[in-house]
């Protein structure tokens, strides 16, 4: 059986989830796959990506370069003259030319609860581009029962199309030990003494202003001497999303891994008051380093961290400040960091394959 899919959300030079879910589903799926897989690009992927797939006999590369609206057009064009038996798209839309047999991947819905949150024209395509991807795939993947709820609501697909597949965590998060390590990279950020964490695009969706108010709140009642730092790249909306600039309040900018895991594993606490995910990584990776984690107890975020994490309302600032005093004053058990690592550990890439390729098979 020759199963095709699109990997060219795969390779992006700064990913963020839904690349990262691409990149590591395509390996994993390399390695537990009986049929044939081919790779479509629109353009030559890094020599690194080869590399991690080159040892599969599997696997076929082939690159399509085009200059605009490769999907619809050029990736459309190959399906109609060399279609696979089964078309993947794990991180984007639909071409207008398929096979009958298509999955697809929805990972989120947030354009929906939160639209200031996007451009007009992008929130006019996601809406557009998710409403098609429904429509035409034969099954859907969602990533979380929320959204699996969300696409029952809002486009009135048959619950019997979606089928709920946990992405995986990279098996590379975990705790730097290193503390020489840890230094090195806060003093590469500006940061000094202890701090709280929060990783994720800087966007209106990510609520932090009234973090920084539950942060401003904290530390009027418990005067620690901390640091709220806020990794992650400029999205839309920045200036109305970032805080406004302070000596307690650190903005990075896009942290690579490497360093991202030494943040982490050196933060008192991950703070992730999102208003909307469709999964929720970086609670995930925190909880894998062993970090302490509030989050907020909508979408799909009680699915990962129930039990575990300090659940809040992200609207409630006030419970999210009592949330950080509570670390600060008392700690938080080692049982229940041990825990998290647990939780992080099952969420994996393999697992996640097995179920996929099971899916993509039955077709």
């Amino acid at each position: 059986m020759l199963i095709g899919i699109d990997a060219s959300r795969a390779v992006s030079p700064s990913p963020t989830g839904t690349e990262n879910y691409s990149r590591f589903l395509i390996k994993y799926l390399a390695k537990v796959s009986h049929s044939t897989l081919r790779l479509y690009f629109n353009s030559p992927p890094p020599e690194e990506f080869y590399a991690e797939l080159l040892g599969f006999s599997s696997i076929e590369f082939k690159v399509m370069p085009f200059p605009r609206l490769w999907t619809h057009f050029r990736l459309s064009l190959e399906m109609a003259l060399d279609s696979p038996d089964i078309l993947f798209v794990p991180a984007h839309v639909i071409p207008l030319i398929h096979p009958k047999a298509t999955a697809v991947t929805v990972h989120d819905l947030g354009f929906k609860y939160y639209p200031k949150a996007h451009p007009f024209l992008q929130r006019l395509y996601l809406d557009l581009s998710t409403r098609y991807n429904a429509q035409v795939a034969s099954v859907i993947i969602a990533d979380s029962e929320a959204t699996r709820r969300d696409l029952v609501s809002f486009y009135r697909i048959p619950l019997s199309k979606i089928r709920v597949v946990y992405p995986g965590l990279d098996p590379a998060v975990k705790p730097v030990r290193d503390k020489r390590r840890i230094e090195k990279v806060k003093a590469r950020y500006g940061i000094k003494g202890d701090y709280f964490l929060f990783v994720g695009t800087i966007q209106p969706r990510k609520n932090l202003k009234r973090l920084a108010e539950a942060f401003t709140l904290f530390r009027q009642e418990t005067s620690a001497p901390v640091k709220l730092v806020l990794a992650g790249k400029p999205g839309w909306l920045y200036q109305e999303a970032v805080p406004s600039v302070r000596d307690d309040i650190i903005l990075t900018g896009y942290v690579p891994r490497d360093d991202l895991l030494a943040l982490l594993s050196g933060a008192k606490l991950f703070v992730f008051p999102s208003l909307y995910e469709g999964f929720g990584f970086p609670v995930l990776e925190a909880m894998a380093c062993g970090v302490p984690v509030m989050c907020s107890n909508t979408s799909s975020l009680p699915e990962l961290a129930e039990g575990i994490a300090l659940m809040v309302d992200p609207t409630d600032v006030e419970g999210m400040a009592q949330a950080m005093e509570r670390v600060w004053r008392e700690g938080v058990a080692e049982e229940v960091i041990e825990r998290g690592k647990e939780r992080a550990a099952s969420f994996s890439w393999e697992k996640c394959a097995q179920a996929v390729m099971q899916i993509l098979e039955g077709l």
